[in-house]
């Protein structure tokens, strides 16, 4: 029986709040979030128990035999939203090297995990192939956060997120397989026995999935299941087709939950976006929960059960396995030496690693494989240290490499006409990349003779997804004529770019103040749009008008002799303050509720009439 007292309550916050704020901090530091969440579950288990002599946070003995239950219904939540990512019509549409660390890929880094665990680690065989198809894979949520780091191109920035978001699925299915096999070998049975009980879980687990997935997509297309419940309906349904299937079949569940959530994926269901944000936020709590209530249930035994062949495992799987596997897979698929070394150091492993590494082994020693005791750990060191390395070796090998796109923030700007034109070159005169994208040729023909990158085509695209590669942007402006356009684009971007870093142009013709504008009920709701960028509320007829009554934009340089309160004096309250360029390269949208910073050396990029004078001579000459 569990104590309902301040021990449960206590722990409860400290493994919620310590895994969100070690998510944070991740966001704020730009650090891999994955080793301050493992870091957190540390300093509470073990690390406070060899100081202290007992651990601040002790799952097993608070949760007892809810433990397990607990983490088994996360892992299964955090491996649906997995397979909800993997659509098999992208993974077609893939480059070459995409589909060859794929298929080639993942068997070939397998089968050099399985030998480097048996010969370097001297894990038995069967716990060798188990804990190597889990070790092979490496998660989106650990290589995304990487990608926008190091400011990658688009094509290793694709092979490395696509063999992340394929491989974790199949990790997760084939190391359940071999756990069967394991499991039912260890409770008595022979081969022929363990195969068919194997053979029946995974038809188990498939039917389910299969079910599942076939059923609610058909609800939904069908419009029997109203939109405020699509995302709980499907959180839901992943609990009980994990619990139905590991009630017909022990330990099938992680396999029925996987292929529903590829189904899910691939249905072609018009909310499947919302779904998965819906998803992305609960994964998200509960990864943070799970790595920290792992890593705090560790004793300090376990890791000192650690010896020096363990971590010369860890070398070699990092520093020899993964990069052979790299080069063999993608022999001649056209990535050149410097790409295919790069993509072979880079690759830290996933959540799914280390949440159904945690929840395997238990379930083993259960059965009396004592010897699965050193999984844990030993996934987690692995884990760390890889995640560890590459967060701090992708930025500055990347560049090593010359494979960086670093520099200045870049903008991107959706909506060729001359106002959006106008402010593209000023953004190029103060040294501020801007990509222009349109679905007209011929309107992107002045940014194209202008010299600035344009991308041709939809921006809400699947293919813009490849092409476009959000996270080569900072920031996001809407500019096109069509105010409910802008706002749709703005919230497509939103959750890749921040909510904070999508602007538009106001609906509203006129000088309108932009709070107003976010609270008029006729305006399309605050919630559904991006953040207005010109303070009085101005939409783009007003601003079209202008420009053609010889409204320009101008650069102005701030300066110790020319501080911010001066040139604001200089120019009243006449222009439109639109963007400020500071002194690092980086820049700010100055929307609504936003102050042009005050910094020597800042860039004020303003929209002003014709009879404006700029007083300060080095202002003369940026514009």
């Amino acid at each position: 029986m569990i104590e309902t007292g301040p021990d449960l309550t206590l722990t409860i916050a400290l493994i919620a709040g310590s895994g969100v704020a070690a998510q944070w901090l991740a966001w704020r530091l730009r650090w891999p979030s994955i080793v301050l969440m493992m870091g957190a579950g540390l300093i509470l288990g073990p690390i406070w128990a060899f100081v202290a002599g007992t651990p601040l946070v002790h799952p097993s003995a608070v949760f007892g035999d809810y433990l397990r239950p607990m983490i088994a219904l996360a892992v299964a939540v955090i491996l649906f939203e997995g397979g909800i990512t993997l659509n098999f019509r992208e993974l077609r549409d893939a480059s070459g090297p995409v589909r060859r660390m794929v298929f080639l890929g993942y068997p070939l880094g397998w089968a050099g995990a399985v030998l480097a665990l048996h010969y370097v680690a001297g894990l038995a065989w069967d716990l060798s192939a188990m804990i190597g198809a889990l070790l092979t894979t490496t998660g989106p949520t650990v290589v995304l956060p990487l990608l926008r780091q190091a400011k990658l191109p688009g094509r290793i920035a694709s092979v490395l997120k696509w063999e992340g978001i394929v491989n974790d699925p199949i990790g997760a299915l084939s190391a359940v397989f071999v756990f069967e096999a394991i499991r039912q070998t260890a409770l008595g049975q022979d081969w022929v026995q363990a195969g068919m009980a194997l053979a029946f879980g995974a038809l188990i687990g498939a039917a389910l999935g299969y079910g599942f997935g076939a059923g609610l997509s058909r609800a939904f297309r069908r419009g029997w299941v109203p939109e405020p419940m699509k995302a709980p309906l499907v959180l839901a349904s992943v609990l009980v087709c994990f619990s139905v299937a590991d009630a017909l079949a022990n330990e099938t569940g992680l396999v029925a939950v996987t292929l529903f959530g590829l189904v899910v994926a691939n249905s072609r269901l018009a909310s499947i976006e919302e779904m998965r944000r819906f998803k992305e936020g609960i994964a998200s709590i509960l990864v943070a929960s799970v790595f920290v209530v792992l890593a705090a249930d560790l004793a300090p035994a376990d890791l000192l059960a650690l010896n020096a062949w363990h971590f010369a495992f860890v070398g070699v799987f990092i520093l020899v396995v993964r990069p052979v596997t790299v080069a063999l897979a993608t022999l001649g698929s056209g990535l050149n030496l410097k790409e295919t070394a790069f993509v072979g150091v880079i690759g830290p492993r996933g959540v799914v690693a280390a949440a159904a590494a945690g929840h395997l082994a238990a379930s083993l020693i259960e059965v009396g494989r004592e010897d699965a005791a050193i999984l844990a750990p030993l996934v987690f060191i692995t884990i760390f240290i890889s995640v560890f390395g590459c967060g701090f070796a992708v930025s500055p090998l990347a560049k090593l490499l010359g494979l960086s796109q670093s520099g200045p923030e870049r903008l991107l700007i959706v909506g060729a006409n001359p106002w959006s034109l106008g402010l593209a070159d000023a953004l190029k005169k103060a040294e501020v990349p801007v990509t222009i994208a349109d679905t007209s040729w011929r309107r992107l023909r002045a940014a194209r003779l202008a010299g600035h990158e344009v991308h041709y085509g939809e921006v809400l695209s699947e293919a813009a997804d490849w092409q476009l590669e959000p996270a080569r942007f900072s920031a996001l402006l809407a500019a096109s004529p069509n105010d409910a356009y802008n706002a749709l684009v703005c919230i497509d971007y939103g959750p890749e770019l921040g909510r904070s870093r999508v602007f538009q142009l106001s609906g509203f013709d006129g000088p309108i103040d932009a709070e107003k504008v976010e609270d008029d009920p006729r305006a399309i709701a605050f919630t559904a749009r991006g953040r207005t960028l010109i303070r009085r509320g101005r939409g783009y007829d007003s601003l079209a008008r202008d420009w053609w009554q010889g409204w320009r934009f101008r650069n102005t340089k701030l300066t110790d002799s020319y501080p911010l309160e001066t040139y604001l004096k200089d120019v009243g309250d006449l222009p439109d303050l639109v963007i400020a360029r500071m002194p690092n390269g980086s820049f700010h949208l100055l929307g609504s509720g936003r102050d042009a910073p005050a910094q020597p050396g800042t860039i004020i990029i303003c929209f002003a009439p014709p009879e404006l004078a700029v007083a300060d001579s080095e202002a003369d000459q940026l514009s």
